[in-house]
């Protein structure tokens, strides 16, 4: 179970982060703050103790938090992002997670984006993207695995995160876009897979029974169900503009 979120503000200039998303409209702050307080309303509902950091107007994608660290029971491993503009994001996470875990780091040639890992009980996929490389991917298992966790690697191809087309949604089960469904690595877990048509809901966020699902996807919605959680929807226009989803607007821990 997990007792606290770490979250950080949006800056007001969030729409100058990076994204591959055209929008035919712009980025709304006053929308966007109200969207992110949902979201914090949200992780509350779910028992957790928000930890709200403020803006960091020099990184506008700041408020993306889950790329700048790791986070088991054990240990939390500061990433070096994979795109240089973020680069930097994470010192600012350290003194926060050094009150609850102790620290590891990955070290330069390596690259992580927490987007890109998804942790299975003590299992962790690490996906290799254009934000994560190998060398990130394999120093980051190492040190996964010197705390009793296991860890594959899985391409992610298209797509910016591997959390961007899979996540886990409780009961043994992965949410999976149709990208995935053969991926090898993922063979032995149930799998529910997205009508094309709402792949974007793939970006799903379990926490303490309950998932956090964007708002709009009424097929996600009912094959959820199925799974017998609390489910919470949530709008998300603005974060989607800026290639962001619900599982990467927090640390869990």
């Amino acid at each position: 179970m997990f007792t606290h979120a770490i979250v950080r503000k949006p800056c007001k200039n969030f729409g100058r982060g990076l994204t591959t998303t055209v929008s035919s409209e712009p980025t709304d702050y006053g929308r966007m703050l109200k969207q992110h307080a949902a979201y914090l309303e949200a992780l509350s509902t779910a028992g957790l103790e928000v930890i709200i950091l403020d803006p960091q107007p020099e990184y506008p994608d700041a408020h993306f938090v889950e790329d700048t660290a790791v986070i088991t029971p054990d240990v939390a491993v500061i990433t070096i992002p994979g795109a240089d503009a973020r680069r930097g994001e994470e010192a600012s996470i350290i003194p926060v997670l050094t009150k609850f875990r102790k620290i590891e780091r990955i070290q330069k040639p390596g690259t992580v984006d927490g987007g890109d890992v998804l942790q299975v009980g003590n299992h962790f996929f690490i996906g290799i993207s254009e934000r994560t490389n190998q060398e990130g991917a394999e120093q980051l298992g190492r040190i996964l695995q010197s705390y009793g966790n296991t860890w594959t690697t899985v391409n992610v191809g298209a797509g910016l995160h591997f959390k961007s087309g899979v996540n886990y949604v409780g009961r043994d089960t992965l949410l999976v876009t149709s990208d995935f469904t053969a991926t090898e690595q993922l063979a032995g877990y149930e799998q529910i897979v997205l009508d094309q048509a709402e792949s974007y809901a793939a970006n799903t966020l379990l926490v303490n029974e309950h998932l956090l699902m964007p708002a709009g996807y009424p097929k996600t919605r009912n094959q959820l169900e199925s799974l017998d959680l609390t489910i919470i929807e949530l709008e998300v226009s603005e974060i989607r503009k800026m290639d962001g989803g619900l599982t990467c607007m927090s640390l869990r821990i």
